[in-house]
Order: C-alpha cells, then structure tokens, then sequence
C-alpha cells in the first residue's frame, strides 16, 4: 500500500512522527509536504495530496495541519475523494469502514503521537464494509454542487 502524506507548517513535526509511523508498519510513504516551517497554505498541500490519489486511486492519503479541519475541506473539494477528520481510533475506524475514506486527516494541536498511533492502528486495519454504505457513499460521490 502506497501513502501520499502532506501538511501545511503547523503540522510538520506530527508529519516526521506518522510517516516514520507508517513505514514501521511497511507503508510506502511519499512525501508531498514543504521541507520547512516556513509560514506556507494548506490548500496547496491537500491539492497535491488529492491530486496524487486521483491518479493513484489504489493508494491512501494522509493530511496534518493544525487541527485538520481545513485540510480536509480542502482535500473533499476534489472528485473521488473523501478525506474524514479524525480525533481518535474510533472516527478512524468508521471513515474507512462507513465512509470509504482515502484520505486521513488531523491535527498536531489536537492530537498527539500516542493518539496518532492508536489513530493509525485503527485505520490500518479497517476496510470499506461495502453493503448499505455503498450507496451512501456512491450518493456522495455523485454530489456535484
């Protein structure tokens, strides 16, 4: 399983830990965030990141800013993609096994690297439960507003 991972400059420490996290578990992890701190925008990183997914719709993504809130608007404004913003193992779970969710978000101020861990267990061992969520998320994916 291949991971297209990016932040903003808020969440780049908690970025180093979950990629480092994942290769552990023996994700290929490719990095799309800035090299720095430097002040930069977090739509132009969950682009890239959504981006990446549409043409590599078998991988994953995972984003981090601050709270994880406007990366995953930002990310869900693109076609196939279905970024869900998590705080714990459970919204995790659910993303993927309710929502069909390709792309993790949080965020370094709200959750920590235990947190992270536990976020990251869950999500990696849950899959898209198909059956009556089908529907619901082929309703979402229809949505052209």
């Amino acid at each position: 399983m291949r991971y297209y991972i990016g932040t903003d400059h808020a969440g780049l420490e908690l970025k180093n830990y979950t990629k480092s996290a994942l290769e552990v578990r023996g994700f290929e992890v490719i990095d799309l965030s800035p090299a720095t701190t430097e002040r930069v925008d977090y739509p132009d990183f969950a682009g890239r990141v959504a981006q990446a997914l549409q043409k590599d719709p078998t991988a994953l993504g995972v984003l981090i800013c601050g709270t994880g809130i406007g990366m995953s608007i930002a990310a869900n404004k693109y076609n196939g993609i279905r970024a869900a913003l998590t705080h714990d193992a459970y919204t995790a779970k659910m993303a993927r096994e309710h929502n069909d969710a390709n792309i993790l978000c949080f965020g370094e101020r709200v959750v920590g690297k235990g947190v992270v861990d536990t976020i990251l267990d869950a999500w990696c061992a849950s899959d898209f439960e198909g059956g009556r969520h089908t529907t619901r998320v082929d309703k979402i994916n229809a949505i052209k507003g």
